[in-house]
């Protein structure tokens, strides 16, 4: 394959140069890159040396990849790197990139990204490309979305970037004729629902504050230290009674609940929290659900911890998890239901603001049967 250097959108994009090892080394320092990407941890210059001067060079001679630098036309300086990590002989290439963080918020990889993918389609005639990145990247996945990528689910890696790491990813996919035009910025674009939500969800777990009586509340993430009072009060009979907790409810549960919780996170597609009282300790949880089918919607479920129950702490929690919704995600309407006789979870609600809506017949399953249930919700302007 033939070296070629690619002009376009303010961008220069080159074969990798071994002057080039002292600003990637450097880059490579950085803790987002070595989270996310593959390159060797730690990061030496070796590898540097190793990646410009053999491997990228190998890649271009056999076919089997096409990576570029990606550099500011005028003063040279290295920006970023975005190519063709692989080229397979049925016209399917994957994408991969990384930016360099001085050049960060520039929408650098944006554009170079839909550059790659115009000389993909182009100049190599290739048919398709892809893109993966593992769950909870939510940059990676915001410069696919703007750069034109169709994100088609999750599937499981066969190598997770991070040791800790799940080990889902996200694959999308990129056909001739779909690549946005030059300035275009596209239904990811900034400012937008998307862009928001993954500015959001690409950073740890937030803290969120709470006053009930006296005192003040944390609505965090689980911890390990949370997990034998949340066993006690899923083991409690009306917890059992009004909820789809297991039963018997054991520890290995809470455990799995509290990696759906962090995995929920990582997608963006929940916000799971732990209320703590004043010492920090569980009295309660408390989850913020997004409808996949509604982006303006979530739905609310939560229990009390019986040693905690009839003090306020719920209602606080739940107002200030709403007021988070509505503010931070751009929610317009959070929805609450409990099988019809959960006074405790309807007074809950209708303290914390929420109208009651009605009844909808076998509107959940409980246990295996379908129930009725209380229906009622809690709009943006609400809280105004």
């Amino acid at each position: 394959m033939d070296h070629r250097e690619i002009i376009e959108a303010g961008l220069l994009l080159r074969p990798w140069q071994e002057a080039d090892v002292d600003a990637v080394y450097r880059a490579c320092q950085d803790r987002d890159i070595q989270r996310w990407t593959t390159v060797p941890r730690p990061y030496r210059r070796e590898h540097a040396r190793s990646f410009v001067t053999e491997l990228s060079g190998r890649d271009w001679a056999e076919g089997t990849g096409a990576p570029f630098a990606v550099c500011d036309p005028t003063s040279g300086e290295l920006l970023g790197s975005c190519g063709l990590i692989s080229i397979d002989g049925n016209g399917t290439g994957e994408v991969g990139y990384w930016t360099a963080p001085w050049a960060r918020g520039r929408n650098v990889m944006v554009r170079a990204t839909r550059a790659v993918a115009r000389w993909s389609f182009g100049t190599l005639g290739l048919r398709r490309l892809i893109w993966q990145a593992e769950v909870g990247n939510h940059a990676s996945r915001l410069v696919a979305l703007r750069a034109g990528f169709r994100i088609d689910g999750r599937l499981r890696l066969a190598g997770p970037a991070s040791d800790g790491g799940g080990p889902e990813g996200w694959i999308g996919t990129l056909l001739p004729g779909e690549v946005p035009e030059p300035g275009s910025t596209g239904p990811a674009g900034p400012g937008t629902l998307v862009a928001r939500r993954a500015a959001v969800f690409g950073r740890p777990q937030p803290t969120l504050f709470a006053t009930a009586g006296a005192g003040e509340l944390r609505l965090r993430a689980m911890e390990e230290q949370d997990l034998d009072a949340v066993v006690l009060t899923c083991r409690d009979p009306e917890t059992i009674r009004w909820t789809t907790v297991p039963d018997p409810y054991e520890r290995v549960d809470a455990q799995g609940y509290q990696g759906f919780g962090q995995a929920a996170w990582a997608r963006g597609d929940a916000a799971c929290f732990v209320i703590a009282d004043p010492d920090d300790r569980y009295v309660g949880s408390l989850d913020l659900r997004l409808s996949p089918a509604d982006p303006l919607l979530a739905d609310v479920g939560f229990m009390t911890a019986p040693a905690a129950r009839g003090r306020g702490y719920l209602p606080a929690a739940l107002l200030a998890l709403s007021a988070w919704g509505f503010t931070t995600l751009g929610l317009a309407r959070i929805e609450w239901k409990a099988n019809v006789g959960n006074n405790a979870s309807r007074r809950a609600a209708e303290k914390a603001g929420f109208g009651f809506e009605g009844i909808a017949r076998g509107g959940v399953s409980h246990r295996g049967e379908r129930v009725d249930a209380w229906v009622g919700a809690l709009l943006a302007e609400d809280l105004a």
